[in-house]
């Protein structure tokens, strides 16, 4: 929070130390002297400061001036008055408590953190639901967008501010309007209970002169403040469920059909006399049961009655003769096959002006295709059940994962309007900004955590990537940036924000994702030392070895000069065994030589002095095969090559690269077989991949590291020469080029070395493809 300035108590407060105490406490609070207020810092940050006239009922809306006029009123007659109200910029009401602070004060405590509703809002609004709040006089205090949306109607036509269509009115199922008392939310607001899935018909007027109508299945949840009975608040929950009342209907409708296509194709129309016997010709009896007259004449009819429901049958027709009242019953009748048939049998007296029974007129209606018609009606009625419990079950799985999810995230979370006010936290949010979810909330996000950047220079909000989204709908990533904790120093963050839509595509807000970097910044640090101090030691190294290697040049030289000298005058002179240690020290110093010329070599790799330059291989292959001239002579070998392709690179020490690696594959060559080298090359992306392949001796798969470590030897000086550098200046090479080096092999078989080399930064004029 800002330091916020004291200032003089204004009149009616010069006997009051209050000012300590107002300022230590985190929510708003106001002293109230009738005009006259004494505001906290918690106040002044979130109503700003009282105006020049002094009267604080300028600090609030004109209907919540009102409101807080008479709650101060009854509380300075020493009651406490709580107040649902809404502040300018607030979405939600707050609570307002005001208490008796002393004679003609009143201490007006206001409860600014974002109340649940605002959460729920969001919630409705991802699942496509309508929410509606509603004070308890019934004026609208806050609604969706979706349930604008869904009842044709914005805010300003909800509260009043603006002229709603005559046209536009609520019905009951059955058509008749809804009075206002009856409609569900003001029912909850009368009972205090729970108004459940109320169904609730919305007319529409388009703009054409039709009118539309939504069904909405409705839910009023009364809401009550704390330490009262009566609600003060209502809130509707709704969702349009036009389509599955249509779907509905279409149900009652196929059974209207199908009962219309029994009607006309299955009933048997029969008469009788006032005592009930069958009267004369009755055709359809007769063609469905194949009766004639004589067998179904008086009560013969009985007889095509399944014998287990005929007493029931008879003393239901008898009952019905008897009261004239109309017979109905149920029973089954034998068709002419023999098959028994369910029949529902229905009829009515048929009386004279007097009031005697003329005649009796009765149907019986065939139930088989109705009792076929209610099981596909069940069916039809299980599945629609089924696709609301699902559509119920992907809804409470959605709003569990949103939860599960904001909660579990270890990334920091958080929502924001249209406006930049902060719309819901997760708890890590909270936890990296060292801030309480219910003190982000409702606050502007930029003035909270983003006013300042890292060096302290002041962060515009026109200028901030998060507020840009807002304005533009596009989704933006940073990195480089700080938020603010809440104890005043910086957290570099990199985030990323989102901007979210209502149905009609406008942007409704943002979603910012962000992590706390501080340990990555920390750690890439450490690694930049790290490579610098290895940089630094390797030239160290290379230098020292390579004045090293310089400067043991001198002693050596002159030890070779003595005994060359000891060599010549004394050979011959002296006994076998001192000929044979000059012959031994002579051998000593020219391997000595050669380590101290190889050794320089490996400290040169790494001093090329030159910038890389585009290299064709061609050319490098060409050079080195020269250099192995004499050998590929001497052992009869072979060399061939294709290598189409230009690296990015240094001349001579690629030349050296493929001397070392030809000279191998032809010095280790089996014996009585003449070597054979292949180098081969293809791209591999932005490299170029290039094998080197021998049909010599092989390397045994343990040395396959080995032999790039210096001065590492797998077999006698005798049988093959040198100091073992070769390879581990190849890797060098190849390495120094930002490339890599390995190896293939099978004792007795070859060896195939493997290496990559990069391609020039952009291709090469008239470079060769593959």
């Amino acid at each position: 929070m800002k330091p916020v300035a004291s200032s003089p108590p204004p009149a009616g407060f010069t006997d009051v130390d209050a000012a300590p105490l107002l300022a230590a406490l985190p929510d708003p609070v106001l002293l109230l002297s009738g005009e006259a207020a004494l505001l906290n810092a918690a106040a002044r940050e979130r109503l700003g400061d009282l105006p020049a006239s002094g009267d604080w009922r300028e600090l609030f809306s004109a209907e919540t001036a009102r409101l807080l006029t008479g709650a101060a009123a009854r509380a300075a007659a020493g009651e406490t008055v709580r107040e649902s109200v809404l502040l300018l910029g607030n979405e939600a009401p707050v609570l307002a408590t005001l208490t008796p602070a002393g004679p003609g004060q009143v201490l007006v405590h206001l409860r600014d953190s974002r109340h649940p509703l605002d959460v729920a809002l969001e919630l409705m609004e991802a699942l496509g639901l309508g929410m509606l709040v509603q004070a308890a006089d019934g004026r609208v205090l806050s609604a969706n967008p979706a349930a604008q949306g869904l009842v044709g109607l914005n805010l300003a036509q909800m509260t009043g501010q603006v002229p709603t269509d005559t046209r536009w009115r609520t019905i009951q199922p059955d058509g008749q309007p809804f009075a206002a008392e009856t409609l569900p939310m003001f029912r909850a607001l009368q009972t205090g209970e729970v108004q459940r899935d109320v169904l609730v018909g919305v007319v529409i007027p388009r703009a054409d002169g039709a009118e539309e109508t939504r069904w909405m299945n409705v839910t009023a949840l009364p809401r009550h403040a704390p330490g009262t009975r009566q609600p003060k608040q209502v809130t509707t929950v709704f969702a349009d469920v036009t389509e599955e009342r249509r779907l509905r209907q279409q149900i009652v409708h196929s059974e209207e059909r199908y009962r219309s296509l029994v009607e006309a194709t299955s009933q048997i129309v029969w008469v009788t006399r006032p005592d009930g016997a069958l009267l004369g010709p009755q055709p359809t009896w007769s063609a469905f049961t194949g009766q004639t007259e004589d067998e179904y004449g008086g009560t013969g009819w009985l007889s095509a009655v399944h014998p287990d429901d005929r007493a029931a049958t008879l003393s239901a027709w008898q009952r019905a003769v008897e009261t004239r009242t109309p017979y109905q019953t149920e029973y089954r009748l034998r068709r002419a096959d023999g098959c028994y048939v369910p029949m529902q049998a229905r009829g009515v007296a048929v009386t004279n002006p007097d009031g005697s029974v003329r005649e009796w007129v009765g149907v019986n209606q065939d139930l088989s295709a109705l009792k076929a018609a209610e099981d596909h009606l069940r069916a039809l009625n299980a599945s629609l059940e089924e696709r609301v419990a699902e559509r119920t079950r992907e809804l409470s799985d959605l709003t569990r994962f949103s939860t599960l999810l904001l909660t579990a995230a270890g990334e920091g979370i958080f929502g924001l309007d249209t406006a930049g006010r902060t719309t819901f936290a997760n708890p890590a949010a909270a936890r990296i900004l060292g801030y309480s979810i219910e003190r982000m909330i409702g606050t502007q996000q930029h003035a909270l955590i983003h006013h300042h950047h890292a060096d302290g220079r002041v962060y515009p909000v026109e200028a901030c990537p998060i507020h840009q989204t807002l304005r533009d709908g596009q989704p933006r990533r940073r990195e480089g940036e700080v938020f603010w904790h809440a104890q005043g120093h910086p957290i570099p963050v990199a985030y990323v924000v989102s901007p979210t839509h209502d149905p009609a595509g406008q942007v409704t807000g943002a979603v910012v994702m962000f992590q706390d970097v501080t340990e990555r910044l920390r750690a890439q640090a450490a690694l930049e030392d790290a490579i610098a101090n290895l940089e630094r030691s390797n030239q160290e190294l290379e230098q020292f070895a390579y004045v090293a290697s310089h400067d043991l040049q001198e002693p050596l030289r002159t030890v070779g000069s003595y005994a060359d000298l000891l060599a010549r005058r004394y050979r011959g002179r002296l006994d076998p065994r001192a000929d044979q240690y000059l012959d031994f020290m002579q051998d000593a110093v020219g391997r000595m030589r050669s380590l101290i010329q190889d050794l320089l070599g490996f400290a040169r790799v790494g001093r090329a002095g030159t910038e890389p330059q585009p290299v064709a291989l061609e050319e490098v292959l060409a050079q080195a095969a020269q250099n192995v001239q004499g050998t590929l002579e001497e052992t009869g070998g072979r060399l061939t090559w294709n290598v189409p392709y230009t690296v990015w690179g240094h001349a001579g020490l690629l030349v050296q690269l493929f001397t070392n690696l030809i000279g191998n594959g032809l010095k280790f060559h089996r014996e009585a077989v003449p070597p054979e080298v292949s180098v081969t090359a293809e791209l591999e992306g932005t490299r170029v991949k290039i094998e080197v392949r021998d049909n010599g001796i092989g390397i045994a798969p343990e040395y396959h590291e080995r032999v790039f470590a210096i001065f590492q030897r797998l077999n006698r000086r005798e049988a093959y020469p040198g100091n073992g550098i070769g390879l581990a200046i190849c890797r060098k090479i190849v390495e120094g080029h930002g490339g890599s080096l390995s190896l293939t092999s099978t004792p007795g078989q070859g060896t195939t070395f493997h290496l990559t080399l990069p391609l020039p930064p952009a291709p090469a004029a008239g470079q060769p493809h593959p």
